[in-house]
């Protein structure tokens, strides 16, 4: 080793014990300062030691203080940030006084250097211009069958012939993690869908793909900087490309690189003009390849994770819930006739006659939503209409998770899975979406939510009409990797049985 190598590792070993140290100071000086300045008294139980075995995750925690609060809402003056649950709240930030509400310097500075100037990490003029550009698209009809046909050929081809291939398997080797299987299955549509590129993460192998790993620790790194202490943490980290940061930077590197040579290769061969994927659609507006690696990769976040994370929990409370599954597969029956042969998955018509399996997918995002918070930032002072003073630059959050488990709300039984809350005479009936935020609302109400729920669907109709899918340990809460979405952590671990009957 180089004396400068030398000294490189002994200024990293410092940096990172100093880091190490200044983390555990400001938690400290944050218990500390909690205590007098949080206006919850019921925030003071986090300084007790009975508060560390009573919740399994953060989300729990600011679920208990927010139904404790009288208006659905806490304040937390030390870490400049209000949290909500009140969906009059809700209402106000997303849609009444949505200008006043934008995602903030500090949302886009942390996401920058993965999503860039992407639709998820902008706001004004570079936020309506793509929302516009993509509300075209992913609204007409075309795109809209051509993620179903993605989605359909990933079932038929590799998903059902993935399952069926170890149904039965006994010991070690008849465990899989339905979560990673997810969260390959959505990678490889949403590549499709975006790039025209398949990664084929979903190969009977299970191969490793470069590119997955890639972009799934350029997101959880991206994530992590808004969980260090200190915005400046990291950003010293990154100016000397140490530890985390420099990883993120590789990683981010290998994604540009990619995007890079495909966006080339076709405005070379001209082929974005005959091709149907998000990229090359875009490529026919936008001259800026910087700017449509941006927009296009901010879809692939918006499109693998939150997909993985909703049919996750949906086959962790099926398999609590042997009843609904039961309702779901007669539900097919009657739909889609009682035979199994043939098509794997349900045609657009028959899938707008799925209503209780549309239910069944909003209740189980009403208890596990697939982001369980989401934040703004106040521009200008305001008052919510619960009375809460907002003072210019305060952190406005509204908290999914929490709101899927308030009584005030949902009634005495808001903790129980009950699809049944969601029909009306036999027929899906949906409630405000400042009461059930989980597609957001107002101006910013997500683009993606019917291609969403179109591949759920899709998914929930082939697994459960052939397979009995057994989760190992049903009675263990989900416990959740801090992250952009929910993840759980140590995955979904599962037995997959050839359908009885």
């Amino acid at each position: 080793m180089t004396t400068l190598e030398s000294l490189c590792s002994t200024f990293s070993l410092v940096f990172f014990s100093f880091t190490s140290l200044f983390s555990l100071f400001s938690l400290l000086i944050f218990i500390i300062r909690l205590r007098p300045w949080c206006n919850c008294h019921v925030c003071r139980s986090f300084l007790t030691s009975s508060w560390l075995g009573s919740f399994d995750n953060l989300c729990d925690w600011y679920t208990h203080l927010l139904r404790k609060s009288p208006t659905g809402t806490i304040q937390v003056h030390v870490l400049g940030n209000i949290i909500t649950a009140n969906p009059e709240n809700v209402e106000h930030i997303i849609k009444t006084n949505f200008h006043n509400y934008p995602k903030g310097k500090l949302f886009t500075t942390i996401l920058g250097d993965l999503l860039g100037r992407g639709i998820f990490n902008v706001d004004g003029d570079a936020w309506r211009f793509q929302r516009k550009m993509a509300s075209l698209e992913l609204g007409s009809v075309s795109v809209r069958s051509y993620a179903h046909e993605i989605v359909s050929t990933e079932i038929q081809s590799r998903l059902i012939p993935l399952f069926a291939s170890v149904a039965g398997s006994e010991g070690e080797n008849g465990v899989f993690d339905l979560q990673d299987l997810f969260r390959r299955f959505s990678f490889d549509n949403i590549c499709k869908f975006s790039f025209g590129l398949d990664p084929e993460c979903l190969q009977l192998s299970l191969p490793i793909s470069d590119f997955a790993v890639a972009f799934d620790l350029a997101s959880k790194l991206s994530a992590e900087r808004a969980m260090t202490s200190s915005p400046i943490v990291w950003k010293i980290k990154r100016f000397f490309n140490l530890g985390s940061e420099r990883q993120l930077k590789e990683a981010v590197n290998m994604v540009d690189n990619l995007a890079k040579t495909m966006i080339e290769q076709r405005r070379e061969m001209g082929t974005f003009l005959t091709q149907k994927d998000l990229l090359s659609r875009f490529m026919a507006n936008i001259d800026d390849d910087q700017y449509l690696r941006d927009i296009v990769v901010s879809f692939l976040l918006a499109g693998r994770d939150t997909i993985s994370s909703g049919l996750t929990s949906l086959f962790y409370l099926l398999a609590k819930h042997p009843e609904v599954k039961r309702e779901i597969r007669e539900e097919l029956d009657h739909v889609m006739g009682p035979t199994r042969e043939g098509l794997a998955t349900a045609s657009f018509d028959q899938m707008r006659e799925l209503h209780y399996l549309h239910a069944v997918l909003y209740e189980t995002m009403r208890l596990y939503p697939p982001v369980q918070f989401d934040s703004k930032f106040c521009q200008e002072d305001d008052v919510l209409p619960d009375g809460t003073f907002v003072r210019r630059g305060t952190r406005v959050t509204y908290h999914q998770y929490a709101m899927g488990r308030m009584e005030s709300i949902w009634g005495s039984d808001c903790l129980d899975f009950k699809p049944d809350r969601w029909m009306k005479k036999g027929v899906f009936s949906p409630e405000s979406p400042y009461k059930y935020p989980i597609f957001q609302g107002g101006e910013r109400v997500c683009l993606g939510k019917e291609l969403a729920l179109m591949e759920m669907k899709c998914v929930a109709v082939a697994l459960v009409r052939r397979f009995d899918i057994q989760v190992l340990d049903p009675e263990r809460r989900p416990q959740f990797v801090p992250g952009l979405t929910a993840t759980v952590r140590g995955g979904l671990p599962i037995r997959i049985k050839e359908r009885e009957g």
